[in-house]
């Protein structure tokens, strides 16, 4: 095949109030990555694009994502994108949120975008794994790295080293999804969710975003260093003008992307 010979493997919509959905579309492979073009485009497409404040990244036919395409390595090679990882993510710096809403199967680099994205919504029979190891492989696309600091230590190293995989209602237990739906409504919450992040100033989330990237891990007086000089002119915005005469005034905001 040519490139033009292959189907879509993401599809991309754009919805009110500035929210992009982007959907791996193999599920005949439960979205299995053969490529990592079509999801980098899009999520760069939500980054550049002044009318998007947000994005959700989701699987079709009832899973999320089971990662790399095996099948496909051979002749495709790793689906990664220089600098930014998996399918343009796992090690990409976004500056406006992304959700993953999950059904089924989120495992090896599925599991990984995950855990690249701001806020997870899962299904109840959703499931994560990171069976990397099974395969002779490494979970290296945030899997190894992230996982030990999302979950307690001895549970992510179980996952990690025996390839058992994580129920959604144990994952949303130890913190590592937001919010734990019913079966098929997990990208119904994840707009419900945007809803409520996008009735913010766009402004002040995205750097309430990248200060909480960059703080990470830093001690206090690092992190205030880092974060003063991003926060500090954030007082003299129209937004935060906005904000303070919205609120003594009783009424609702109204933000200027």
């Amino acid at each position: 095949m040519t490139g033009t010979d292959h189907p879509p493997t993401v599809t991309v919509s754009e919805r009110e109030h500035g929210v992009l959905l982007i959907t791996l579309d193999r599920p005949h492979v439960r979205n299995a990555i053969d490529r990592a073009t079509a999801a980098a485009a899009a999520l760069t497409r939500l980054e550049r694009d002044p009318s998007l404040d947000l994005g959700i990244l989701t699987g079709a036919g009832g899973h999320f994502c089971s990662g790399m395409d095996l099948k496909a390595f051979p002749a495709e090679g790793v689906p990664v994108v220089a600098d930014r990882g998996l399918a343009g993510l796992t090690r990409a710096r976004l500056r406006k949120p992304l959700i993953a809403a999950v059904e089924g199967a989120a495992a090896a680099g599925g599991f990984e975008l995950a855990l690249a994205c701001d806020l997870v919504v899962a299904a109840d029979t959703a499931f994560f794994a990171l069976p990397e190891v099974s395969r002779g492989l490494v979970a290296s696309e945030g899997g190894a790295i992230r996982l030990p600091g999302r979950l307690p230590y001895h549970l992510a190293m179980e996952l990690l080293l025996t390839a058992a995989p994580l129920p959604a209602p144990a994952a949303a237990h130890h913190g590592l999804v937001n919010q734990l739906v019913s079966e098929g409504k997990a990208l119904d919450a994840a707009f419900a969710l945007a809803e409520r992040i996008l009735a913010h100033s766009p402004q002040a989330v995205r750097l309430t975003k990248q200060i909480a990237q960059d703080t990470r891990g830093l001690d206090d007086h690092t992190a205030f260093t880092v974060q003063d000089p991003l926060s500090a002119p954030v007082f003299a915005t129209a937004a935060a003008t906005e904000g303070a005469l919205a609120f003594t005034q009783k009424r609702t905001a109204v933000w200027k992307t």
